[in-house]
């Protein structure tokens, strides 16, 4: 049986309610779309519920899924703007605007940063302010163009450029200082 002939099978079984098999659809996507939660999310409890909210909403839009695209990507479609909704809605989220910083920046590589787990990398995205964080994370991370970004935020094109070339900044910033952390550990 082929991968799309068994994912149609246990999409008709998750929205006939059998629960072995939406606990296998869940299974199939929840470590992925975490990664995606923890990236939007300031805190861990954050994500969790961005998590659990994403996944009622794939479960109860289920049979709404044409087959026409990829499972995945409608669900981490459904996961971001879970997220995107869900900071919106939490937060006292505004966006700023500074046109004298929009030029892209490039983060900084070295042996000191490429030995950054995953983890450290995820807790430097979530430290980032909100707007920034959540620009930077549709661009980046999610692959969604300026243009895509300023709809679903509800900013402009140069806000969203804006707001990235901020985000990297501050991440710049940040890394450089563990570069400079490790070269002073190293010669001292």
């Amino acid at each position: 049986m082929n991968i799309f002939a068994s994912e149609k099978k246990l999409i008709n079984k998750c929205l006939k309610g059998v629960p072995s098999a939406q606990k296998a659809f869940y299974d199939m996507f929840a470590r992925k779309m975490y990664g995606i939660c923890l990236r939007f999310a300031r805190v861990e409890g954050e994500a969790d519920d961005i998590m659990q909210e994403g996944f009622v909403k794939v479960f109860t839009k289920l049979d709404t899924f044409r087959h026409e695209g990829s499972l995945e990507g409608w669900v981490r479609r459904i996961i971001v703007n879970t997220a995107i909704s869900y900071i919106k809605k939490n937060s006292d989220y505004k966006v700023e605007v500074d046109l004298n910083n929009i030029g892209e920046t490039e983060i900084v590589e070295d042996e000191a940063i490429s030995n950054l787990s995953k983890e450290e990398l995820i807790k430097m995205i979530q430290l980032l302010p909100e707007r920034k964080r959540m620009v930077f994370n549709l661009y980046v991370y999610e692959g969604y163009c300026h243009k895509e970004i300023a709809e679903m935020l509800d900013i402009t094109e140069s806000t969203s450029k804006a707001q990235l070339s901020k985000a990297k900044q501050i991440l710049k910033e940040k890394l450089e200082k563990i570069r400079v952390k490790s070269y002073e550990t190293v010669y001292e």
